[in-house]
Protein backbone atom coordinates (compact mmCIF):
# COMPACT_ATOMS: atom_id res chain seq x y z
CA UNK A 1 0.00 0.00 0.00
CA UNK A 2 1.34 3.49 -1.12
CA UNK A 3 1.94 5.93 1.82
CA UNK A 4 1.10 9.71 1.32
CA UNK A 5 3.48 11.94 3.57
CA UNK A 6 3.73 16.08 4.03
CA UNK A 7 6.57 17.58 2.13
CA UNK A 8 7.84 18.91 5.30
CA UNK A 9 7.69 15.45 6.89
CA UNK A 10 8.98 13.58 4.58
CA UNK A 11 11.97 15.99 4.34
CA UNK A 12 12.69 15.80 8.19
CA UNK A 13 12.63 12.09 7.57
CA UNK A 14 15.16 12.11 4.77
CA UNK A 15 17.10 14.73 6.60
CA UNK A 16 17.37 12.14 9.85
CA UNK A 17 18.31 9.34 7.20
CA UNK A 18 20.81 10.85 5.72
CA UNK A 19 22.58 11.93 8.78
CA UNK A 20 22.02 8.02 9.98
CA UNK A 21 23.63 6.96 6.53
CA UNK A 22 26.30 9.06 6.67
CA UNK A 23 27.59 7.45 9.64
CA UNK A 24 27.69 3.91 7.64
CA UNK A 25 30.57 2.62 5.44
CA UNK A 26 29.97 4.43 2.37
CA UNK A 27 28.96 1.72 -0.63
CA UNK A 28 31.20 2.15 -3.57
CA UNK A 29 29.07 4.58 -6.75
CA UNK A 30 31.65 5.16 -9.19
CA UNK A 31 30.32 8.16 -11.65
CA UNK A 32 30.42 8.45 -15.50
CA UNK A 33 30.46 11.90 -16.84
CA UNK A 34 29.04 11.72 -20.15
CA UNK A 35 29.41 14.56 -22.66
CA UNK A 36 27.65 15.20 -26.06
CA UNK A 37 26.06 17.99 -27.91
CA UNK A 38 24.26 20.46 -25.77
CA UNK A 39 23.97 17.10 -22.77
CA UNK A 40 25.15 15.76 -20.37
CA UNK A 41 24.54 12.86 -18.54
CA UNK A 42 25.75 11.35 -15.12
CA UNK A 43 25.87 7.76 -15.09
CA UNK A 44 26.14 5.76 -11.16
CA UNK A 45 26.44 2.58 -10.69
CA UNK A 46 24.70 0.72 -7.45
CA UNK A 47 25.60 -2.68 -5.89
CA UNK A 48 22.21 -4.24 -4.54
CA UNK A 49 21.49 -3.99 -0.71
CA UNK A 50 22.25 -0.28 -1.20
CA UNK A 51 20.22 2.65 -0.12
CA UNK A 52 20.63 5.70 -1.72
CA UNK A 53 19.50 9.33 -0.96
CA UNK A 54 20.02 11.34 -3.74
CA UNK A 55 21.04 15.17 -4.64
CA UNK A 56 17.80 17.52 -4.43
CA UNK A 57 17.71 18.87 -7.66
CA UNK A 58 16.66 21.98 -8.52
CA UNK A 59 14.36 21.01 -11.60
CA UNK A 60 12.85 17.98 -13.25
CA UNK A 61 14.74 15.88 -15.39
CA UNK A 62 14.78 12.53 -17.89
CA UNK A 63 16.02 9.25 -15.62
CA UNK A 64 16.66 6.28 -17.62
CA UNK A 65 17.31 3.03 -15.81
CA UNK A 66 19.60 1.27 -17.61
CA UNK A 67 20.24 -1.91 -15.71
CA UNK A 68 18.98 -3.46 -12.15
CA UNK A 69 15.60 -3.49 -10.20
CA UNK A 70 15.18 -0.57 -7.04
CA UNK A 71 11.82 0.46 -4.71
CA UNK A 72 12.04 4.28 -5.71
CA UNK A 73 10.64 7.03 -3.10
CA UNK A 74 9.20 9.78 -4.53
CA UNK A 75 9.41 13.20 -2.98
CA UNK A 76 5.60 12.81 -1.63
CA UNK A 77 6.22 9.65 -0.22
CA UNK A 78 4.77 7.17 -3.07
CA UNK A 79 6.82 4.33 -3.28
CA UNK A 80 6.89 2.00 -6.72
CA UNK A 81 9.34 -0.43 -7.73
CA UNK A 82 11.15 -0.18 -10.70
CA UNK A 83 13.07 -2.34 -13.05
CA UNK A 84 15.33 -1.93 -16.29
CA UNK A 85 14.90 -0.62 -19.02
CA UNK A 86 12.67 2.22 -17.25
CA UNK A 87 12.77 6.26 -18.76
CA UNK A 88 11.05 9.10 -16.57
CA UNK A 89 10.68 12.32 -15.97
CA UNK A 90 12.11 13.22 -11.86
CA UNK A 91 10.78 16.06 -10.52
CA UNK A 92 12.74 18.42 -8.20
CA UNK A 93 13.71 17.38 -5.16
CA UNK A 94 15.76 14.56 -3.35
CA UNK A 95 15.13 10.69 -3.96
CA UNK A 96 15.34 7.78 -2.14
CA UNK A 97 15.68 4.51 -3.26
CA UNK A 98 16.89 1.05 -1.93
CA UNK A 99 19.22 -1.09 -4.72
CA UNK A 100 17.51 -4.78 -5.52
CA UNK A 101 19.74 -5.76 -8.11
CA UNK A 102 22.76 -4.26 -9.02
CA UNK A 103 21.49 -0.51 -10.97
CA UNK A 104 23.01 1.38 -13.65
CA UNK A 105 21.35 4.89 -13.73
CA UNK A 106 21.54 8.10 -15.73
CA UNK A 107 20.41 11.21 -14.74
CA UNK A 108 20.38 13.50 -18.15
CA UNK A 109 19.80 17.33 -18.94
CA UNK A 110 20.59 19.82 -21.37
CA UNK A 111 23.08 21.69 -21.08
CA UNK A 112 26.40 22.99 -23.17
CA UNK A 113 28.33 23.17 -19.51
CA UNK A 114 31.21 20.58 -19.37
CA UNK A 115 32.76 21.86 -15.87
CA UNK A 116 31.36 19.39 -13.80
CA UNK A 117 32.11 21.20 -10.44
CA UNK A 118 30.02 24.55 -12.55
CA UNK A 119 27.38 21.95 -13.07
CA UNK A 120 26.98 20.03 -9.52
CA UNK A 121 26.11 24.38 -8.42
CA UNK A 122 23.95 24.66 -11.31
CA UNK A 123 21.43 21.50 -10.97
CA UNK A 124 21.68 20.59 -7.04
CA UNK A 125 20.76 21.92 -3.99
CA UNK A 126 23.86 22.16 -1.18
CA UNK A 127 23.33 19.37 1.19
CA UNK A 128 24.69 20.69 4.80
CA UNK A 129 24.93 17.44 6.48
CA UNK A 130 26.87 16.09 3.49
CA UNK A 131 28.91 19.16 3.30
CA UNK A 132 30.10 18.65 6.90
CA UNK A 133 30.48 15.19 6.87
CA UNK A 134 33.20 15.42 3.45
CA UNK A 135 34.81 18.22 5.48
CA UNK A 136 35.07 15.58 8.16
CA UNK A 137 36.32 12.97 5.93
CA UNK A 138 38.44 14.80 4.79
CA UNK A 139 40.60 15.44 8.15
CA UNK A 140 40.79 12.06 8.75
CA UNK A 141 41.67 11.24 5.67
CA UNK A 142 44.60 14.22 5.17
CA UNK A 143 48.16 12.46 5.10
CA UNK A 144 52.01 14.19 4.94
CA UNK A 145 51.92 15.08 1.33
CA UNK A 146 55.67 16.88 1.93
CA UNK A 147 57.27 13.76 0.61
CA UNK A 148 54.94 14.67 -2.74
CA UNK A 149 55.87 18.30 -3.32
CA UNK A 150 59.74 17.63 -2.06
CA UNK A 151 59.68 14.94 -4.63
CA UNK A 152 58.71 17.76 -7.06
CA UNK A 153 61.06 19.98 -6.08
CA UNK A 154 63.71 17.32 -6.70
CA UNK A 155 62.25 16.75 -10.13
CA UNK A 156 62.23 20.40 -11.50
CA UNK A 157 65.88 20.91 -10.13
CA UNK A 158 67.08 17.79 -12.15
CA UNK A 159 65.49 19.45 -15.10
CA UNK A 160 66.89 22.78 -14.15
CA UNK A 161 63.84 24.67 -13.80
CA UNK A 162 62.85 27.53 -11.77
CA UNK A 163 60.13 26.71 -9.89
CA UNK A 164 58.38 30.56 -10.55
CA UNK A 165 58.83 29.91 -14.12
CA UNK A 166 57.19 26.76 -13.72
CA UNK A 167 54.08 27.87 -12.07
CA UNK A 168 53.68 30.62 -14.70
CA UNK A 169 53.70 27.67 -17.16
CA UNK A 170 51.38 25.91 -15.74
CA UNK A 171 48.93 29.02 -15.10
CA UNK A 172 49.00 30.33 -18.47
CA UNK A 173 45.72 29.98 -20.32
CA UNK A 174 46.50 30.47 -23.49
CA UNK A 175 46.51 27.37 -24.22
CA UNK A 176 43.68 25.41 -22.07
CA UNK A 177 40.85 23.95 -23.09
CA UNK A 178 38.03 22.14 -22.13
CA UNK A 179 37.40 18.38 -22.25
CA UNK A 180 36.19 17.19 -25.59
CA UNK A 181 33.08 15.41 -25.61
CA UNK A 182 32.94 11.99 -24.50
CA UNK A 183 32.64 10.13 -21.08
CA UNK A 184 34.85 10.97 -18.24
CA UNK A 185 35.65 9.52 -14.91
CA UNK A 186 37.68 11.83 -13.61
CA UNK A 187 36.69 15.44 -12.27
CA UNK A 188 38.78 18.85 -11.05
CA UNK A 189 38.45 19.41 -7.52
CA UNK A 190 40.60 20.88 -4.27
CA UNK A 191 43.87 18.80 -3.96
CA UNK A 192 45.74 18.25 -0.71
CA UNK A 193 49.01 18.32 -2.99
CA UNK A 194 48.97 21.48 -4.53
CA UNK A 195 45.51 23.78 -5.44
CA UNK A 196 43.58 21.68 -7.53
CA UNK A 197 43.84 18.46 -9.01
CA UNK A 198 42.26 15.26 -10.98
CA UNK A 199 40.20 12.73 -8.85
CA UNK A 200 38.46 9.78 -10.30
CA UNK A 201 34.94 9.18 -10.15
CA UNK A 202 34.53 6.17 -11.45
CA UNK A 203 36.58 3.35 -11.18
CA UNK A 204 39.62 3.43 -13.40
CA UNK A 205 41.67 0.09 -14.52
CA UNK A 206 45.57 0.13 -15.42
CA UNK A 207 45.78 0.33 -18.78
CA UNK A 208 42.59 2.43 -18.75
CA UNK A 209 42.52 6.32 -21.20
CA UNK A 210 41.45 8.33 -18.26
CA UNK A 211 41.33 11.42 -20.53
CA UNK A 212 43.45 13.11 -23.42
CA UNK A 213 45.58 15.95 -22.26
CA UNK A 214 47.13 17.46 -24.81
CA UNK A 215 45.16 17.84 -27.85
CA UNK A 216 46.93 19.99 -31.18
CA UNK A 217 48.85 21.16 -28.59
CA UNK A 218 46.72 22.70 -26.63
CA UNK A 219 45.78 21.57 -22.72
CA UNK A 220 42.80 19.98 -21.47
CA UNK A 221 42.35 19.93 -17.48
CA UNK A 222 44.36 16.62 -17.31
CA UNK A 223 46.98 18.31 -18.93
CA UNK A 224 46.57 20.96 -16.51
CA UNK A 225 45.01 19.83 -13.38
CA UNK A 226 46.83 16.60 -12.67
CA UNK A 227 49.55 16.89 -10.00
CA UNK A 228 52.93 15.12 -9.47
CA UNK A 229 53.50 12.64 -6.65
CA UNK A 230 56.36 10.23 -5.91
CA UNK A 231 53.87 7.87 -6.10
CA UNK A 232 51.93 8.75 -9.64
CA UNK A 233 48.96 5.95 -10.47
CA UNK A 234 49.13 7.25 -14.08
CA UNK A 235 51.37 8.38 -16.80
CA UNK A 236 51.28 10.62 -19.89
CA UNK A 237 50.97 8.81 -23.32
CA UNK A 238 52.46 10.06 -27.04
CA UNK A 239 50.28 9.52 -29.89
CA UNK A 240 51.41 9.04 -33.11
CA UNK A 241 49.82 12.29 -33.74
CA UNK A 242 51.77 14.00 -31.49
CA UNK A 243 48.33 14.50 -28.78
CA UNK A 244 49.00 12.98 -25.28
CA UNK A 245 46.78 10.94 -23.41
CA UNK A 246 46.58 10.52 -19.56
CA UNK A 247 46.78 6.78 -19.19
CA UNK A 248 45.97 5.20 -15.85
CA UNK A 249 49.27 2.71 -14.85
CA UNK A 250 47.58 1.05 -11.91
CA UNK A 251 44.21 0.33 -10.21
CA UNK A 252 42.87 3.79 -9.36
CA UNK A 253 39.59 3.57 -7.16
CA UNK A 254 36.10 5.80 -7.75
CA UNK A 255 33.47 7.75 -5.54
CA UNK A 256 32.62 5.85 -2.10
CA UNK A 257 29.27 7.53 -1.17
CA UNK A 258 29.95 11.45 -1.45
CA UNK A 259 33.42 11.03 -1.41
CA UNK A 260 35.62 11.55 -4.66
CA UNK A 261 38.23 8.71 -5.22
CA UNK A 262 42.04 8.86 -5.43
CA UNK A 263 43.58 11.46 -7.03
CA UNK A 264 44.71 10.99 -10.35
CA UNK A 265 48.43 11.88 -10.23
CA UNK A 266 51.92 11.51 -12.77
CA UNK A 267 55.76 11.98 -12.13
CA UNK A 268 56.54 14.95 -13.68
CA UNK A 269 59.95 13.37 -14.55
CA UNK A 270 57.95 11.45 -17.28
CA UNK A 271 55.77 14.35 -18.25
CA UNK A 272 59.08 16.36 -19.22
CA UNK A 273 60.52 14.00 -21.21
CA UNK A 274 57.76 14.24 -23.93
CA UNK A 275 57.02 17.88 -22.71
CA UNK A 276 60.02 19.26 -22.34
CA UNK A 277 61.25 20.11 -26.76
CA UNK A 278 57.43 21.22 -27.53
CA UNK A 279 55.13 22.40 -25.07
CA UNK A 280 58.18 24.13 -22.18
CA UNK A 281 60.08 25.55 -24.86
CA UNK A 282 56.90 27.46 -26.51
CA UNK A 283 55.66 28.24 -23.77
CA UNK A 284 59.02 30.22 -22.76
CA UNK A 285 58.35 32.31 -25.38
CA UNK A 286 54.95 33.61 -24.47
CA UNK A 287 54.65 37.45 -23.65
CA UNK A 288 53.48 37.98 -20.37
Amino acid sequence: MNEQLPTKLLEDKIDNLTKELLKQEQADCPVVHHFGPGLYIREVTYGPGTLVVGHFHKQPHLCVMLTGKMLFVNPDGNKVEISAPKSFIASAGRKVAYVLEEMTFQNIYATEETDVAKLEKMLFEENEFLEEHLKEQNKILTYDHSIDVEDFEKAMAEYKLDLNLVRQISEYEGDQIPFPQGSYKAIVSDSKIEGKGLFATGNIQEGEVIAPARINEKRTPAGRYTNHSKNANAVFVLRDNEDIDLVASKPISGMRGGLLGEEITIDYRQALSLYKETTLCQLQLQPQ
